[in-house]
């Protein structure tokens, strides 16, 4: 018998509820899930307290670390020490801004060697579907990428190109020929404003990039998804209007899955002060009437995930241009604090946790083709977190895991926070259930692993 442990908790999600019960996990996996009082002979046990919960581990589908190249920006080490406190014990990584980016198999095994050294949870790739390797992405994705990702407008680094209409076209082709899936930056680019300086206020920059535009190219992908077969999925969907679009096409068999940001969630345009550039993203945090539509959405289960979309910069590069929304980098950095965000609305709007917990898990899972994540039963790994649900704390960018210390859930008063984080059925992240004054603890050296879509662990 090698490593065995049993982690009791009177809250344990399993099957969309929380159910008291005890977790029985040895090497690593999940072996059994029993009685919370079950006689569990040869196991060290955990109690979880009673005003805290057991969740699985959280997936991540989209993030984007940087690294290497980019570095400054984000890290894999930084990156997944924020992730693991935050619950998020899986990550799949965009395939930009990192250089170089993620469009062949050589700068996927690039990419992979940065993170074998550093990170500290498992980690997946995404690759890029871009102009100059159309015609040519059978061979990275049989290297192991969980799908393509593509830009239907610029994606603001020159090393990533986007897709016209007749390349987007072509994409899905082979995406349906290879059995694999298109992630889409759905913006159309006709649609949108002028390049350059907005000034400081909020208004002209979500002017410039109207819900209109989102539709369009959404009604684009939706069209060559019907038409190939191939899969497809919307990324970091902030208008509300076009779910009709989306939930008519699910219902008509189109292959679609959906997904939307906490900040869209939890913040709302009426709110974002002027030259406040950490709140920039493309698209944009849109008004207080869209996100209740969002809301709705996510709980007719339109919306198939919540992703932190994580993608940060250096402090000036955020602030450069003094403030104007038009010139700052665009991106929200939140990896660490998504659940809190998200579980902080949800409990005002009186929903409970349980409502929301399946587009963490379960819903990325599906969007990025990871079997047997994001839930507590046998067979699973055991990655799985203590989550208080009446944990309340102030975010403070500067501590904060991330590296650069900007974000815009800065001075946030949140509610809910993860105490404890296992991957493979150890401690990676400890908070010592939230005891006051310690200092949270994390392993000595990271030991997270690489996944492939085709052979699942490589490293």
């Amino acid at each position: 018998m090698g490593d065995r442990r049993v982690i009791r908790a009177s809250g344990t999600f399993l099957d969309g509820a929380f159910q008291p019960a005890a977790v029985v996990v040895e090497d690593g996996v999940i072996v059994d899930v029993t009685a919370v009082g079950a006689r569990i002979p040869g196991a060290a046990a955990v109690v979880v307290p009673d005003d805290a919960v057991l969740l699985p581990g959280l997936v991540d589908s989209h993030v984007h670390v940087n690294e290497p190249g980019r570095t400054e920006w984000e890290g894999f080490r930084s990156a997944t020490l924020a992730a693991a406190a935050g619950g998020v014990t899986t990550i799949v990584d965009m395939p930009l801004n990192s250089i170089p980016p993620t469009i062949s198999p050589e700068a996927l095994d690039v990419k992979k060697a940065a993170a074998a050294a550093s990170a500290f949870i498992d980690i997946g790739f995404w690759g890029g579907a871009v102009p100059e390797n159309l015609g040519r992405l059978a061979p990275l994705h049989d290297a192991g990428v969980f799908g393509f990702k593509c830009f239907l407008a610029p994606s603001g680094v020159e090393e990533f190109g986007h897709l016209d209409r007749s390349q987007l076209a072509a994409a899905m082709e082979e995406i349906a020929a290879i059995g694999s899936r298109l992630i889409v930056h759905a913006e159309d680019p006709d649609l949108l404003g002028r390049d350059g300086a907005l000034g400081r206020g909020y208004d002209a920059f979500l002017a410039s990039r109207p819900p209109a535009s989102e539709a369009s190219a959404i009604a684009s992908v939706i069209a060559e998804a019907r038409r190939t077969g191939a899969g497809a999925h919307i990324l970091h969907l902030s208008d509300a209007g076009s779910l009709p679009a989306i939930r008519a096409a699910k219902a008509d068999g189109v292959r679609l899955t959906v997904e939307t940001c906490p900040h869209y969630l939890t913040i709302a345009a009426e709110e974002i002060p002027d030259g406040a550039a950490e709140f920039k993203c493309c698209p944009p945090i849109r008004e207080s009437a869209n996100r209740d539509l969002l809301w709705r959405g996510v709980l007719d289960g339109t919306i198939d995930a919540i992703v932190s979309d994580h993608s940060p910069s250096t402090v000036d590069l955020k602030r450069s241009g003094g403030g104007d929304f038009g010139l700052a980098w665009g991106g929200i950095a939140g990896l660490q604090v998504g659940l809190s965000a998200v579980w902080t609305e949800a409990r005002a709007r009186g929903i409970p946790l349980e409502r929301v917990l399946p587009l963490y898990t379960t819903g990325p899972t599906r969007v990025a083709g990871l079997d047997g994540l994001g839930v507590i039963e046998p067979g699973a790994p055991a990655h799985l977190a203590v989550f208080g649900t009446d944990d309340a704390f102030p975010i403070e960018a500067r501590e904060l895991l991330h590296k650069n210390p900007i974000t815009a859930y800065d001075h946030r008063l949140l509610t809910g926070r993860v105490r404890r984080t296992w991957l493979h059925g150890r401690t990676i992240y400890d908070a010592t259930e939230g005891a006051p004054g310690h200092a949270p603890r994390f392993r000595a050296a990271p030991a997270g692993r690489l996944l492939s879509a085709r052979t699942g662990v490589t490293t």
